[in-house]
């Protein structure tokens, strides 16, 4: 499964799980909590677009090929976290509230692991026609 659909189907199921347990006030009240965050998607995400533009229809490179986490890897990555949230955030309702947090942290890596492969690129390809 592509990271794309993974974060579309955590970020349904984090906001059905805040719905649930939290209702939909304290759920809003939690998501604007990460403003900051959020904010800073926007200058990444253009980047992002800027340079996947600047690549488009030239041949690609996998620069993060030898970067790439394991499904496997992810969820241990993840639990381990859980635990300390559990112990430090007052249980059950304060690890879960981070989940948010989590999913933004997560798309903004690799929004810049995914910008950094096209910059690499365009620096590659921009090389290459000056030769």
């Amino acid at each position: 499964m592509s990271p794309r659909n993974l974060f579309v189907f955590s970020l349904i199921a984090i906001i059905s799980v805040y719905l649930y347990v939290f209702g939909q006030e304290k759920t809003i009240e939690l998501i604007k909590e990460e403003y900051l965050f959020i904010l800073a998607l926007f200058p990444i995400t253009l980047t992002f677009f800027y340079f996947k533009m600047k690549v488009k229809g030239k041949e690609l490179i996998d620069f993060n090929k030898n970067n790439s986490f394991s499904l496997k890897n992810t969820i241990i990555f993840f639990l381990i976290f859980q635990v300390v949230d559990y112990i430090s955030e007052d249980g059950f309702l304060g690890m879960i509230s981070m989940w948010f947090l989590y999913w933004i942290m997560g798309l903004i890596a690799l929004l810049i692991m995914e910008t950094i492969n096209y910059y690499r690129n365009y620096k590659l390809n921009h090389i290459e026609q000056n030769e």
